[in-house]
């Protein structure tokens, strides 16, 4: 029996193994759009699995030879642009991804027992590959634990620069349809170039940015770092549950009455929730809301269908704190909407030209940055032996992450590290007035 929120350790019997595609891939240097290389999508996505039944190694194994074959560049390595060394391309290669194999002494029951937010110890459950640098991690690292009860946990790493959220959701699903429905073709085809998503030649700038700042010295003294203070602090992981029932409470907050979606109530809530409990001075200081919007949709033409690049750009709202603190959800979903609306084919255009300069960067010193793994599919993943009990982030930080809850397609579970000091603050301002019984229904906060 499981005695306290630490894991036990991982036993690995063997060592990694690198599995390549099982058919003769491309071999050339895959151009990386700006939406691509951005440094601030210069980690890992890091995706959690728990099932109830364990799928043979073997077949997992090679299934992921067969889609390698579609999804070469998970395959390949980064490196650098002979011309320009700030600018990532994929070197398709066809080196392999990284698959590991574990055992672990621990049930799925015990698992699930405190699944509800991520500690430093599941880290274990990820193969950690020594490098000396970013560009030397492979693009996709694969860890397969086997428990004592007969499950396993998947867990994945895949690199941000080359797939998004949507993207990662398509080679998983993918990776399964390889195995459930072998004599069956893929259903989407993956589109592997970029070059839909290329700057023009000479850039045009047409519109305001306001999630992205330019590096220079002045604006190392003059902007207030609320990203550097919290990296400073004890961080802790919280979690919270909201059902229909939670999200229509929220929007009765909202005066005078506004038409808005499950996304933007939760967003302004949130935002302000954690503003709030920052207690941060001045009151005229300038706060920023970051939040991820699919565009693939909103180009002219659009993205191609199976696009699995990062065809996604920030939303911004900004505002000041005493504006955010002081109002209640209408002034944050206005913000929002307003935010959203701008975010056109121009205006992607106009982004991916601004990015050309590699002085620009994403402005979070003083951003709360929201990311949406909801609604992506990414719960639904089945490998033959049946749906997740459980689907996560590996790990937990100051970014926010909207993630499905399994079993309930509804519901939105919020998880967001904060200071330790603040935790009681901020998981007070979370459920205020939300964490009422009506008609015998009790709350899912956790």
């Amino acid at each position: 029996m499981l005695r306290s929120q630490e894991l036990p350790d991982c036993f690995y019997q063997n060592k990694p193994t690198l599995i390549c595609p099982n058919a003769p891939t491309p071999n050339h240097s895959l151009y990386l759009s700006n939406l691509d290389d951005q440094k601030f999508l210069r980690f890992s996505i890091k995706y959690l699995y728990l099932f109830r039944k364990a799928v043979a190694l073997d077949i997992l194994k090679y299934s992921l030879s067969k889609v390698l074959v579609h999804y070469y560049p998970l395959a390949g390595r980064l490196t650098t642009c002979s011309l320009d060394d700030h600018k990532l391309q994929i070197d398709c290669n066809a080196e392999g991804a990284v698959f590991a194999d574990a055992f672990m002494d621990i049930t799925c029951d015990e698992f699930l027992q405190f699944s509800r937010k991520p500690n430093r110890s599941w880290r274990k459950l990820l193969y950690k590959v020594e490098v000396h640098s970013f560009l030397q991690i492979p693009p996709l690292v694969v860890q397969v634990t086997n428990l004592s009860c007969g499950g396993m946990i998947l867990c994945t790493a895949i690199n941000h620069c080359i797939c998004d959220g949507i993207g990662t959701s398509q080679f998983l699903h993918a990776w399964a349809h390889v195995i459930t429905k072998p004599k069956i073709d893929i259903t989407v085809l993956p589109f592997n170039s970029r070059h839909v998503l290329k700057p023009r030649n000479p850039p045009q700038i047409t519109h305001t940015h306001l999630g992205y700042t330019k590096t220079t010295l002045k604006d190392n003294y003059t902007h207030v770092d609320i990203n550097q203070y919290l990296q400073s602090q004890p961080l802790v992981p919280t979690s919270f549950t909201f059902t229909p029932l939670h999200v229509l409470r929220l929007k009765r907050q909202c005066v005078p009455s506004l038409k808005c979606t499950t996304f933007e109530a939760l967003s302004s809530h949130t935002w302000r929730s954690w503003v709030r409990s920052l207690d941060l001075s001045p009151s005229s200081l300038k706060v920023k809301l970051l939040f991820s919007v699919n565009v693939r949709k909103k180009l002219i033409p659009e993205l191609p269908d199976g696009y699995y690049g990062n065809g996604f750009v920030l939303g911004c709202a900004e505002t000041a704190v005493k504006d955010l603190v002081t109002a209640n959800l209408h002034h944050g979903i206005n913000l929002i909407q307003r935010a959203k609306s701008g975010l056109n084919d121009g205006y992607v255009r106009s982004l991916i030209d601004l990015l050309e300069d590699k002085n620009v960067i994403t402005d979070t010193c003083s951003s709360f940055v929201i990311s949406q793994w909801a609604k992506l599919g990414l719960e639904d993943l089945d490998f033959g032996e049946g749906k997740p009990l459980h689907m996560g982030p590996l790990t937990s930080d100051i970014y926010c992450l909207f993630l499905p809850v399994v079993g309930n397609f509804d519901a939105v579970r919020v998880q967001v590290s904060v200071p330790e000091c603040v935790v009681e603050k901020f998981e007070y301002y979370m459920m205020d007035g939300l964490d009422k019984e009506d008609n015998g229904e009790q709350t899912g906060f956790i």
